[in-house]
């Protein structure tokens, strides 16, 4: 059962963030809460600024993105030295963003990525 909207940032290269967003709507139904950035033709300043607007839009307090070191995860830790309640969480995936959805606190959907991670290590 799906909980009411929750709102996140998902951000990263390319059209990324909006593939992302639209599995979850394939398997979630619209209206899921998640607003995508990307980091096409902006510079670092450009890309901050988007995330920026994107969080203070929606009143999001947390961030999924791509690439650990990438130009919207930098932007993410640079937005959250001035935003102590803002969560980046990186390694974006769709199971990621289906159990924020579907109610999983930030530090849960970490936690289930962790999980699976060591399962897929164990089984290769």
């Amino acid at each position: 059962m799906m909980s009411e909207a929750r709102a996140a940032v998902v951000a990263g290269h390319g059209a990324f963030a909006e593939g992302l967003l639209s599995a979850v709507a394939q398997v979630m139904g619209v209206g899921h809460g998640l607003v995508a950035v990307t980091n096409a033709d902006r510079t670092p300043a450009g890309i901050e600024a988007a995330i920026q607007e994107a969080l203070e839009r929606t009143g999001a307090t947390v961030l999924f993105t791509d690439l650990p070191a990438g130009s919207c995860t930098l932007a993410g830790a640079r937005l959250a030295r001035r935003l102590p309640t803002l969560r980046v969480i990186t390694g974006a995936s769709l199971p990621m963003l289906l159990s924020f959805v579907a109610g999983g606190s930030p530090a849960k959907v970490v936690e289930q990525a962790h999980a699976a991670i060591r399962t897929l290590g164990e089984a290769g």
